[in-house]
């Protein structure tokens, strides 16, 4: 059985010793995250390059994703370090305090009393600690402590409902979207952001410096959920971010928005990934809780093309077992995913014929004994169309364009092969296709595949043809020719 969930892992200290990285590819890592918030450029840039060493040798391809930091709204530092914050105390957030202490601290995002108003609950540190906004006055917002606990240097500020106007790209994004293009980031992923304009700014800034990565949306605040029609229209794909989309609309809300979102993400032909917390005890535990395993496998059932590490591949200590454990529980949790696909193709409209073919072959293979999918693509378009549509059969996106090998990682079900170069002859394209197949072991002679092609042979975007073959029957009908 071959796995389809795909599986995103960040990079970080834990796994830049190269050994250490190549046993998470070959444990089951599809796309690499590369996280802006820690790190320097050269830092980046050495992660990349060293991925795509490790990912050649291996003779496996694996995509890049780069993420932004976006405008995280933090407190500012204290005199000691830290102070203890209890119930009833006064608070002061004040944007011009240098250094904090008992009675006040500063803030990194000075406009935010601008943000506030008497009434306003305030999250701190991923909402270990809330304050009440009693009086807003100049530059000082005054606060009771309603949830106290200790808060230290450079904690995270929410607010409770969202409605923070900081805008989603910092002049910090702008300079790490131009390092992203130079390693070509397969993905770029856009944090905080609060509607569909955010993300085509993004994506115009991005191909401006030469990138040709997808725009993925960060699902992280409040406003992203009103306005996700108009920021799925604007991405290529969405991550349902679920830290601090949790601390802003509350955590007892957050499952039935990942479900909503994934079902959304796959009607609209996006990709979706569900990212946060999903195996964080295994930081410092070699084997995940029962209620991590849980998650991740709901996650799999709603149908999320990708599941992501954090902090357990970057910082943790067991990067390797945290993939294996991932890459486990998708495999056991797809034998049980259902297909529905014979009630969803009758729902959904065709605009193209890429549509149209990718529905046909999908309904086709849940209807006949199809053992594969060879998707000859150049833009990788029928393939991702094809893997919107539920299916146990997996699909090869055979392409000679590497950018488009590189993109379909992410893509549930959906795996990349290096293929037709050069050829121009449908017959000889179809003969190697079936060849290729065959040598990976995926089928065998007597079985039935399914092959997508455009025609004329090597026009980008024109998938227009869908050929059912018995495995073998090719030569046979060669060798009657020959005579």
């Amino acid at each position: 059985m071959i796995r389809r969930t795909k599986i995103v892992a960040t990079l970080g200290p834990a796994s830049s010793n190269p050994k250490i990285l190549e046993r998470m590819i070959r444990a089951g890592v599809d796309v690499v995250r590369i996280n802006f918030s820690h790190g320097t450029r050269e830092q980046h840039i050495e992660f990349v390059e060293m991925t795509r060493s490790i990912a050649r040798a291996a003779g496996v391809t694996v995509g890049v994703l780069a993420d932004l930091q976006g405008p995280k709204i933090r407190v500012g530092k204290f005199e000691h370090g830290k102070i203890r914050l209890e119930v009833g105390d006064q608070f002061i957030l004040d944007a011009l305090c240098e250094l904090g202490n008992q009675e006040r601290v500063g803030l990194d995002y000075k406009e935010l009393p601008n943000d506030l108003e008497a009434g306003a609950t305030l999250m701190l540190d991923d909402g270990r600690i809330v304050l009440s906004v009693s009086e807003v006055r100049g530059h000082q917002v005054f606060c009771v402590v309603v949830q106290g606990g200790v808060l230290s240097n450079n904690k995270g500020i929410n607010r409770k409902g969202g409605g923070l106007g900081a805008p989603a790209l910092t002049s910090k994004d702008l300079e790490d979207i131009k390092t992203a293009a130079e390693f070509g980031a397969d993905y770029l992923a856009v944090s905080f952001v609060r509607s569909g304009d955010d993300v085509r700014q993004a994506r115009a800034l991005l191909q401006e410096a030469g990138g040709k990565g997808m725009v993925m949306a960060k699902i992280e605040r409040s406003e992203a959920i009103l306005a996700l029609d108009d920021i799925l229209e604007a991405s290529d794909a969405i991550m349902v971010a679920r830290g601090d989309l949790a601390v802003e609309v509350g955590d007892a809300v957050v499952p039935a928005l990942q479900k909503r979102m994934i079902r959304s993400a796959r009607a609209n032909n996006k990709i979706v990934v569900t990212a946060t917390q999903m195996m964080e005890s295994m930081i410092t535990n070699p084997i995940p809780t029962r209620a991590e395993v849980s998650d991740v496998a709901n996650a799999v059932l709603d149908g999320t093309d990708a599941v992501m590490l954090s902090a357990e591949s970057a910082a943790g200590e067991y990067p390797v077992e945290a993939v294996e454990a991932m890459a486990r529980v998708c495999l056991e949790a797809e034998k049980e995913y259902q297909i529905s696909h014979d009630r969803r193709t009758s729902s959904i409209a065709m605009a193209t014929i890429e549509e149209a073919i990718a529905s046909s072959t999908m309904y086709t293979a849940g209807n006949l004994q199809i053992r594969a999918i060879a998707a000859l693509t150049q833009s990788g378009v029928t393939a991702l169309l094809m893997s919107r549509r539920s299916s146990k059969v997996p699909i090869f996106a055979l392409t000679p364009n590497e950018v488009t090998r590189q993109r379909v990682t992410l893509f549930r079900g959906v795996y990349p092969v290096e293929f037709g170069l050069g050829l121009n002859d449908p017959e000889a394209i179809l003969n190697l296709a079936e060849q290729e197949l065959l040598s990976r072991g995926v089928v065998r002679h007597g079985d039935f595949m399914i092959m997508t092609i455009g025609e004329p042979v090597g026009k980008t975007g024109g998938t227009n043809t869908m050929k059912i073959i018995k495995v073998g029957e090719w030569k046979l009908r060669q060798g009657i020719e020959d005579r």
